[in-house]
């Protein structure tokens, strides 16, 4: 097997398990926390990264925006190895109680984009790996730290998110909605890998605020500061899984 086509690696290239972000950017953030950092390749919106944290190889994987880039890594990710995906992005909050700076753990994700529809039935869940849940779960706890844990959306449309899709979310119960966890789960049950989200919260739809409302950039200064709780909670969890 040659170079994938996207993430430009092959096959013994990678860790048996990559943290995924969307934003290329937070790809040397999460590399901050570790050590031996070395870039492998960057393509596109794709950026990987190998690396240790606490002893344990681990491949960090940038996706783009949206759940097409984000099959096209699980595609070629598991195409060379790769066989646990640990998301760690950003996700607005659709209940009162979620604040900007919190982190959301997925348990599954609504499937309220188009991708998944070219693999499967809409019928069939989005639902994030039970070890995985419980290995961020167990991090946060080791931490001190508070978590929100409960199923997500996942939609392609940021600038079509009208107050009726906010509501039924809301309504629903679901927690946040983000653009890249359905893929991600989906890909990953039906590749038999193993696959979870944390998300850190950037604005709240309930309460009428987005990122990048403000002067202060993309995120507002609280979320910025604790997506670096939530990249140490990950690669705590990545060392234990």
């Amino acid at each position: 097997m040659g170079k994938q086509p996207h993430l430009l690696v092959e096959a013994g290239e990678l860790a048996d398990l990559a943290l995924v972000p969307g934003d290329p950017g937070r790809v040397d953030r999460i590399a901050a926390q570790c050590s031996d950092a070395e870039t492998v390749a960057q393509n596109r919106e794709y950026k990987l990264v190998n690396a240790t944290y606490g002893g344990r190889p681990v491949t960090i994987c940038s996706t783009g925006i949206g759940s097409p880039s984000a099959a096209i890594a699980v595609e070629e990710l598991h195409a060379v190895g790769v066989e646990t995906l640990l998301r760690v992005g950003t996700t607005g909050a659709l209940q009162p109680g979620i604040e900007v700076g919190d982190m959301v753990v997925a348990t599954a994700a609504a499937k309220d984009e188009g991708t998944t529809k070219r693999y499967e039935r809409e019928t069939v869940p989005a639902v994030a790996d039970h070890g995985v849940v419980t290995a961020l779960v167990e991090a946060a706890e080791a931490k001190d730290e508070a978590v929100h844990v409960g199923p997500v959306a996942t939609d392609d449309a940021f600038y079509a998110e009208t107050e009726e899709y906010v509501d039924a979310w809301s309504a629903a119960g679901l927690l946040a909605v983000e653009m890249e966890a359905a893929a991600i789960f989906s890909l990953a049950r039906r590749k038999g890998m193993r696959a979870g989200a944390i998300c850190t919260v950037d604005g709240n739809l309930v309460a009428g605020t987005q990122k990048g409302e403000t002067d202060e950039g993309e995120l507002p200064p609280k979320a910025r500061n604790n997506v670096e709780r939530a990249i140490g909670l990950s690669l705590e969890a990545a060392a234990s899984l």
